[in-house]
């Protein structure tokens, strides 16, 4: 059964994951809330890298975080910056992995929702793991 997808208190959760963000060089906090296909929310923050390249994003955090707890199929995610930016090519990407057809919620750090739409519609065309079956 698929979890019920409340979207304020997603919001809110990736709210205040994001006052957890480490950005000294961007001053850029972003926030996400994953929510896993059986209800648990898995929150992450951006953390910032004076070797840039290896800063890891807020939902690339959450993910990860899910991943590790065993978690592989997901409904929703949540991303807050201040200002309601989506989700970056990598992001979309490591998401897509798992669950092409979640819902993201893109939401200002006030807890405005600029928009909500499929992953695949972020990702069009998007390459998975059954690009690799063939």
């Amino acid at each position: 059964m698929k979890a019920d997808l409340d979207r304020a208190q997603l919001v809110a959760t990736a709210i205040a994951a994001s006052r957890h963000a480490y950005v000294p060089y961007s001053r850029f906090p972003v926030g996400a809330a994953l929510l896993a296909g059986e209800g648990r929310v898995y929150g992450g923050c951006n953390v910032e890298n004076a070797a840039f390249p290896s800063t890891i994003c807020a939902e690339r955090t959450a993910l990860v975080k899910a991943v590790s707890e065993g978690e592989l199929d997901f409904v929703a995610i949540a991303v807050v910056t201040r200002s309601g930016g989506a989700p970056c090519g990598s992001c979309r990407q490591m998401l897509y992995e798992f669950s092409p057809g979640m819902r993201v919620l893109v939401a200002t750090l006030e807890g405005e929702i600029c928009y909500e739409v499929a992953l695949q519609e972020l990702l069009p065309r998007g390459f998975g793991p059954t690009e690799l079956d063939g």
